[in-house]
């Protein structure tokens, strides 16, 4: 099966491993895979060749409040109406 990568990703898990494991300065590891010198260094104190998840720990409305969101579940599950 083939690895999955987020829109953004710049980097395989195959070349992240080939920085971690190089002893080539970043700049000459930037031109090489075509990134940012930054990204290098960034990839390099990393011990984990995984992306990192950038979403918020848990969900939660900005809109509403938790006790109306509560209200809402409630309400929905009552009624059994659709989303629409």
């Amino acid at each position: 099966m083939g690895q999955i990568l987020h829109g953004c990703a710049t980097t395989t898990e195959a070349v992240r491993r080939a920085i971690q494991n190089s002893q080539e300065r970043l700049r000459g590891l930037a031109k090489r895979y075509g990134i940012n010198q930054k990204t290098v260094a960034k990839r390099k104190q990393r011990e984990t060749v995984t992306d990192r998840s950038t979403g918020p720990k848990e969900a939660k409305s900005t809109v509403l409040s938790i006790e109306e969101e509560a209200i809402i579940v409630a309400f929905r599950q009552h009624t059994l109406l659709p989303l629409d």
